[in-house]
C-alpha cells in the first residue's frame, strides 16, 4: 500500500512537473500575476500550461476509480500496475505534448483514459 500511497503523490504532483516546465526560465514571468503571464505564452510553454490543465482536469476521475478500486479490495498488486501504467502514460503525454504532436498526444491521451476505465472496472 505504500508503493501506492507513493504512486498517488506522483499523480497529483504531474500537473506540477508541467506547469514548472512553462514557467522556468521564461523572460519577463511574474510571480504575482502568473497566470496572465501564462496566458502570454506561445508554443512550448503555452503547450505545457495546456498540458497542466488537461492533467488537474483527468485527475478527479482517476481517483475516483482508485478509490472505487480500493473500496472493492482490488488485489493491491494488479492496482498498483495500473496506477503506475497511468502515471507512466501521463508523463509521456506531458512530453507529447510540449513536443506538439497533436495526433500522437491524443492517442496517448485516450491511452490513459483507457486505463483509467481499466482501474475502474477492475473493481466491477
Amino acid at each position: 500500500m505504500k508503493t501506492l500511497a507513493i504512486l498517488l503523490l506522483v499523480a497529483a504532483l504531474l500537473p506540477y512537473f508541467a506547469v514548472i516546465a512553462a514557467k522556468a526560465g521564461g523572460k519577463g514571468f511574474d510571480n504575482n500575476a502568473p497566470r496572465e503571464w501564462l496566458a502570454k505564452q506561445e508554443g512550448w510553454r503555452s503547450r505545457a500550461n495546456a498540458a497542466q490543465s488537461n492533467l488537474l482536469e483527468g485527475l478527479p476521475f482517476f481517483y475516483a476509480a482508485v478509490l472505487f478500486a480500493l473500496y472493492a479490495q482490488v488485489e493491491p498488486a494488479a492496482l498498483t500496475t495500473l496506477v503506475a501504467a497511468w502515471i507512466a502514460v501521463r508523463i509521456a503525454y506531458i512530453a507529447i505534448y510540449i513536443a506538439d504532436y497533436g495526433v500522437l498526444r491524443s492517442l496517448v491521451w485516450g491511452l490513459a483514459l483507457a486505463i483509467n476505465i481499466a482501474i475502474l472496472f477492475k473493481a466491477v
